[in-house]
């Protein structure tokens, strides 16, 4: 009597592999070879399970166990609840810097976004100046946040810098990024957009990579124009890393902090006082742990909101 072997998933069996085996001439047989599940791999994932226990959630239910209290020391606290979210959704300064935060990340898409789309539409496709030009177009990236601040502080001003002298000696514009709070927003501004551009060009340019010649090769047998190519083949299909680069993009200017900080020190007076250098302010400089806490909670609230409004609006109008 031959036999053949008959494997049963292992969720059916208590999360255990059974094979059973069966004579080919039907006739029953009872014997059942249990193998107990290999639950090793678990212990791959552990590392990582810890690793995002420290750094992400031990963190945050610190700063959840400051926001709900007034520290005076470290033995010495009152629970107040809800007070500090209150007090900072409230409080003048914080609004007005939530403002100035919002209006730089959208002046921020506003150049960024399309810049970025047409540098990538402007790089060569092929031959030894893609690389050329990859490598040019990414240099700004590997530079980092600090020194591209420190870079900027000293090329805008007006008495060392390259920038700030063409502009006020060739240019005959008064220009001082130290002393008026329209050229420290410009300045900061444009620092951004030179620093962040590139990443915008490179995600367009690899979606422009992406797309078969035959879409090119139809276009230029019906006669299209650059302006109809781009309107109707290279745009449409740029539209899922456009939301990627939105996306980025927003919620890093809605976060900048160490460019800013370094070329202003978020002056003159309160021009640049973006939200997180409010916050290091209030954590930091004053050390005010309870409201600093609630702040951070709020700031992390809006960011996760404001970023999930923006990809549901943009994933289903390119439905």
């Amino acid at each position: 009597m031959t036999e053949q072997s008959v494997t049963v998933a292992g969720s059916a069996v208590g999360g255990e592999t059974v094979t059973a085996t069966a004579p080919q001439d039907g006739t029953p047989d009872t014997r059942v070879s249990v193998k107990p599940k290999n639950n090793r791999a678990w212990f791959l994932v552990l590392p990582v399970v810890v690793s995002v226990a420290f750094t992400a959630v031990i963190p945050l239910m610190t700063v959840v166990n400051f926001s709900v209290q007034d520290i005076f020391s470290p033995d010495d606290r009152i629970f107040v609840g809800l007070e500090w979210f209150r007090s900072v959704s409230r409080d003048p300064e914080i609004r007005a810097a939530f403002v100035r935060t919002l209006l730089f990340s959208a002046q921020v898409l506003l150049l960024e976004i399309p810049l970025g789309v047409a540098l990538a539409v402007a790089m060569p496709r092929r031959g030894i100046w893609v690389s050329v030009a990859l490598v040019l177009v990414a240099l700004p990236l590997l530079i980092p946040w600090n020194v591209v601040g420190t870079i900027w502080q000293i090329f805008a001003r007006a008495d060392i810098g390259l920038g700030g002298w063409t502009i006020n000696n060739v240019l005959g514009i008064d220009f001082n990024y130290t002393l008026d709070s329209t050229d420290a927003w410009i300045t900061v501004l444009i620092m951004d957009v030179w620093h962040w551009t590139p990443l915008v060009a490179l995600l367009a340019y690899a979606g422009l990579r992406s797309i078969p010649d035959p879409y090119f090769q139809a276009a230029q047998i019906d006669g299209a124009s650059a302006w109809a190519t781009f309107r109707h083949i290279q745009l449409p299909r740029l539209r899922g890393v456009l939301t990627i680069a939105i996306l980025l993009r927003f919620m890093d200017s809605f976060m900048i902090y160490t460019e800013p900080f370094v070329v202003t020190g978020g002056g003159p007076g309160n021009a640049t006082s973006f939200l997180s250098i409010l916050l290091s302010k209030i954590a930091v400089g004053q050390f005010d742990l309870g409201p600093a806490g609630a702040f951070s909670l709020l700031y992390f609230l809006v960011v996760q909101i404001v970023s999930y409004v923006f990809f549901t609006v943009l994933t289903r109008a390119g439905r």
